[in-house]
């Protein structure tokens, strides 16, 4: 029995990065050996093993055969006879798939340290094709380090669309590397990666549509919509670790892949398609309700934060009351940061001010710190507060509004 790290604890190693979680493979063990010694069987497809101390997860080493279409499509071999390298080859991308023994030497059978010194993410061999997933792990691992995409790689991606394999992931699959992509430093590497192989148009169509659509004759209507949703992604990474305001970033002008074009020029008209495209957008991927919440008001009302100078007191009050933002404070917070990532997401804007976040604050904070408990010890009761209590906070902005124009 021979026991070898493997993996991304190998990789971010070699990069000096932080290793979070370590995977150990098993060479020339049976089941029933581990277990003898106290490690406990997990998972279902294949065996893995937690360590009785460490509890890091043991694989057995194995290999891998297609007879399904899908990520979940294969068969297993985890016989004693399986080697190493057979177990690496079976692996996504040349730079996961070295291994490091006990005494610290690296194994590195598929040149993984070469490219992880040129910055390439290359596939391992033709196995790489016939799981879907590994599109959105290249991609992801894009958004991770900066890394290119080997043309050869690159290819077999393109074919793999085309085949049609990619319409087999299945949502929870997709949203966990979604998810974890807006966590990365280049997330709008993702997007780029997909659509140069042609899977966002498959994955993420509503993306993939603002591509080719020109942003509006306000603002910067040489750039089209998708580059332009991309730098807004690239302003929010700057402004939040936040993965929800994030998100909210990239679906925010979804609208406008839909939008009549004698309609966009105008600025105004794709904001309620944003938000319904949003809905869709979660609905079909199984997205969490936070970030669909957060994304359907960026995408609804974005354009007024941007105007809010412009707007009525009234009008500002109704929009705050449509974001429940006197009780939601945080998530309103977090609309304030996606609606400054957008404002910032334009050539020649990264670093401009964008005092429209602090006054929409000013006027939220001014008419939530209206008082209801004076109506209550007035006797009013029910639609007779609510009421006065909008009535007040009306009063409020006008002043709050005055103020800020001093």
């Amino acid at each position: 029995m021979q026991i070898y790290k493997v993996g991304g604890a190998v990789r971010d190693k070699l990069l000096n990065l932080p290793v979070k979680d370590t995977d150990w493979v098993v060479v020339g063990a049976l089941p029933e050996e581990l277990l003898d010694q106290g490690y406990k069987k997990v998972g279902k497809d294949f065996p893995v093993f937690l360590h009785p101390q460490t509890k890091e997860e043991y694989a057995l080493a194995r290999k891998e055969r297609k007879i399904a279409a899908g990520y979940t499509g294969f068969e297993f071999d985890t016989s004693r006879s399986v080697t190493l390298e057979e177990d690496l080859r079976r692996r996504d991308i040349t730079i996961n798939a070295m291994a490091e023994d006990d005494q610290g030497k690296i194994i590195d059978p598929f040149n993984g340290v070469a490219d992880l010194k040129k910055g390439i993410l290359r596939h391992v061999s033709e196995a790489f094709a016939e799981d879907p997933v590994r599109i959105l792990r290249v991609a992801r691992f894009a958004a991770r380090f900066g890394f290119q995409v080997a043309d050869e790689t690159l290819t077999l991606m393109k074919q793999m669309v085309q085949s049609g394999e990619v319409d087999a992931l299945v949502a929870e699959r997709v949203w966990q590397e979604l998810d974890r992509a807006l966590g990365e430093e280049h997330p709008e590497l993702f997007f780029e990666v997909l659509r140069s192989c042609g899977a966002l148009a498959v994955i993420f169509p509503e993306i993939d549509r603002l591509f080719g659509v020109p942003q509006t004759a306000k603002y910067h209507p040489e750039i089209d919509t998708g580059i332009h949703v991309m730098m807004v992604l690239q302003q929010a990474v700057k402004l939040t670790d936040d993965k929800q305001v994030r998100f909210a970033a990239l679906v925010h002008d979804l609208g406008k892949g839909t939008t009549p074009k004698d309609i966009l020029p105008s600025h105004h008209g794709h904001e309620q398609r944003s938000a319904d495209l949003t809905k869709e957008l979660c609905a079909r991927i199984k997205i969490p309700k936070e970030y669909r919440e957060l994304g359907v008001l960026v995408g609804q009302y974005h354009t007024h934060c941007h105007r809010i100078r412009e707007m009525k007191a009234t009008t500002i009050l109704t929009t705050l009351e449509k974001m429940d933002a006197f009780r939601r404070t945080k998530r309103f917070d977090q609309f304030l940061i996606a609606c400054e990532a957008d404002a910032k997401g334009r050539t020649g804007k990264e670093n401009d001010p964008y005092p429209q976040a602090e006054y929409f604050k000013s006027l939220q904070r001014a008419a939530a710190s209206v008082d209801t408990k004076s109506f209550v010890e007035k006797g009013m009761k029910g639609d007779q507060i609510a009421q006065v209590l909008r009535e007040k906070r009306l009063s409020t902005i006008k002043k709050e509004i005055k103020s800020l124009s001093i």
